[in-house]
Parts: C-alpha cells; sequence; structure tokens
C-alpha cells in the first residue's frame, strides 16, 4: 500500500471534499491546485506497462507529503492552538519511517478519538487487537514498547472507519 492508497482511503473513510483535501494541504504547507490533486488521487490505467503492483498513480505523495496533509488535516479539524505557532507543533523537516504510525496517530488527534473508537472502528472490520496493542501503534519510534503497524491493519482500519462513520452518521 502506498502513500497515495493511505490517502485516498482516507479521503473516502471520512468523506472528504476535493476542496478540503486542498486547504489540508495548504494548511500543511504544500500548495495543490484542483488538477494536482486530482492527478494524486488518479491511477494510471496503461494495459502495455507490467506494474509491480497495480497502483500506480499520476502524481506520487511521499511520506513528507503525506504528514503535511494529515497536519493540515487536523488544523482544518480542530483549529490553530493559540499559545503555539504552527511550525512548533507540526514540524516537517524529519524523516519518516513508520507512516501508517504516523497516519494512526493523526487520524486519532484530527478526530479526537479515544483508544475505545480505535477498537470500535476495528471491530468494524471483524479485527480485534487488545488496547496494548493500539497503545504500542501510537508510541512514538525508539520508546521500548514501539510497535510498527502494518498495511493489514491499516487497510482494515481505513476500511472500518469508512463503516464506523457511515454507522454513527447515517
Amino acid at each position: 500500500m502506498n502513500n497515495n492508497d493511505r490517502l485516498l482511503r482516507l479521503r473516502y473513510a471520512i468523506d472528504l471534499k476535493d476542496s478540503d483535501m486542498i486547504k489540508a494541504f495548504e494548511l500543511g504547507g504544500i500548495v495543490l491546485t484542483r488538477e494536482e490533486a486530482r492527478a494524486i488521487l488518479t491511477k494510471i490505467q496503461d494495459k502495455w506497462v507490467d506494474h509491480a503492483e497495480n497502483n500506480v498513480y499520476e502524481k506520487a505523495i511521499n511520506n513528507q507529503m503525506l504528514d503535511a496533509f494529515l497536519n493540515g488535516l487536523i488544523l482544518l479539524a480542530r483549529g490553530p492552538q493559540k499559545e503555539h505557532s504552527v511550525e512548533k507543533i507540526l514540524p516537517q523537516n524529519k524523516e519518516i519511517k513508520y507512516i501508517n504510525n504516523v497516519l494512526l496517530k493523526k487520524i486519532k488527534i484530527a478526530l479526537t478519538m479515544k483508544t475505545e473508537d480505535i477498537l470500535a472502528i476495528f471491530a468494524e472490520v471483524e479485527l480485534f487487537p487488545s488496547k496494548s496493542e493500539i497503545g504500542a501503534f501510537l508510541r512514538k519510534e525508539g520508546q521500548r514498547n514501539f510497535k510498527p503497524c502494518g498495511d493489514k491493519y491499516m487497510r482494515n482500519f481505513l476500511k472500518g472507519l469508512g463503516l464506523y462513520n457511515r454507522r454513527v452518521n447515517s
């Protein structure tokens, strides 16, 4: 699963419009046009080229771009903190090794979720991690109990988030 897949699935799960997605990128420090935003979400359909995966997009995004989007999503959903500057809260010059863990943390922050909410989302797709396992995903990298969040968990989390939001909002 690449970053474009993560963004596309997240966008579907939380029902994010194009204008809100562009605004989140802008708040994260990346200026996108509507055409660039569509290119990020559009898969290349080329029958002559054999891709190792079928997930090749017109414009690929890297970990820093996805992180900037997630920072912008937090600011879009919750607003900036008054006592801190945006640059101090959301540093963007670090290398990101475990993007799934970052994605889970920042979605939790943006949607003001608790661990119980995350467990309910996983239950939507009949996956039942323990509370301590979720806590291990949310820990800082390098901490003793840190555990990398795999693509399977993230794929199921984003699918469950979509199901959970549609059930709660209907």
